[in-house]
């Protein structure tokens, strides 16, 4: 500091740097469109190319791999973990924060004059709908935004249809392993198995850490597994376990099915929909095949 006091070239050249990095939030912040977007979850980042702005994403996590192009943006950390040094060097005028991003990082770039808007874990399709509306009005896509809401409650309604009347087997939706964790009423991924025509075993636990006692007690009818790695073979080491668990007990297992956890975990509203017409399928077999999304684009 006191070499910056002898040197007043140095304290100006500081002070042109910091307004070079901090023009476009403040921009931002007076209202305009902001032009440099870096998401820090999977979800954002499909959000962001969904509303026609993946030109605009500079950067995103080592997670973020859908749509494909999303995976070649520079990446910037992990979810828990980010690099705020590398996001201010990106210059962004938005930062899209999940309710895993720390709170320390988030005062970190926010100290740093980046405008940050953080969104927490949805516990509902509505808080997802909500989420969405307000992403598309922060990116300045109002309308795109507002015509895929009305498209996805189209073809909510249509799914809907197909599953009125028919008989709701107790279902079980496993979205972790170690510790065993499952969907539980105050999740967004409760509405999954309600609205895909099934009842959610755990709609009423406090937690979604279970133990495999309390899975067998609850006696589903149906285990679906959604975790990431499904492709590398947990999941099916899942359906081994739970065959074997059962077998102990002296009981038939249930069917214990598998998902993609991209459309489960981390949905957008379009997303769900497309998620919600795979556990149709699952939990009504009977359903499978069948064009549940009408009307289409």
């Amino acid at each position: 500091m006191a070499l910056l006091n002898r040197c007043p070239w140095r304290q100006t050249a500081v002070s042109v740097l910091l307004l070079f990095f901090l023009l476009p939030a403040a921009s931002s912040l007076a209202g305009e469109i902001p032009q440099r977007i870096v998401a820090l979850g999977p979800k954002h980042t499909k959000i962001v190319y969904l509303l026609g702005a993946g030109d605009r994403l500079v950067a995103n996590t080592e997670f973020c791999r859908w749509p494909p192009e999303a995976r070649r943006k520079e990446k910037i950390g992990t979810v828990l973990e980010i690099d705020v040094e590398h996001i201010f060097s990106l210059r962004p005028d938005l930062v899209l924060a999940t309710g895993l991003t720390q709170s320390q990082q988030i005062a970190g770039l926010r100290r740093l004059g980046i405008r940050v808007e953080q969104f927490r874990e949805p516990r509902s399709f509505a808080e997802i709908r909500e989420q969405f509306a307000a992403i598309g009005e922060m990116l300045g896509s109002q309308r795109r935004a507002a015509d895929i809401l009305d498209l996805v409650d189209a073809r909510l309604q249509a799914v809907g249809t197909a599953v009125a009347g028919r008989t709701r087997p107790k279902v079980l939706l496993q979205i972790g392993a170690q510790p065993l964790f499952i969907a539980t009423g105050s999740s967004f991924t409760h509405d999954f198995i309600e609205l895909a025509g099934g009842c959610n075993v755990a709609a009423g636990a406090a937690s979604g850490r279970y133990s495999e006692e309390m899975v067998m007690a609850a006696r589903p009818d149906l285990i679906i597994v959604a975790m990431m790695g499904s492709q590398e073979g947990i999941a099916l080491r899942e359906q081994r376990r739970w065959k074997e668990l059962f077998a102990a007990a002296g009981r038939d297992a249930p069917p214990v099915l598998l998902i993609d956890a991209d459309l489960i975990c981390s949905p957008t509203p379009e997303t769900f929909i497309e998620g919600l017409s795979l556990l149709v399928g699952l939990i009504h077999p009977e359903l499978a095949g069948r064009d549940l999304l009408s009307p289409r684009r």
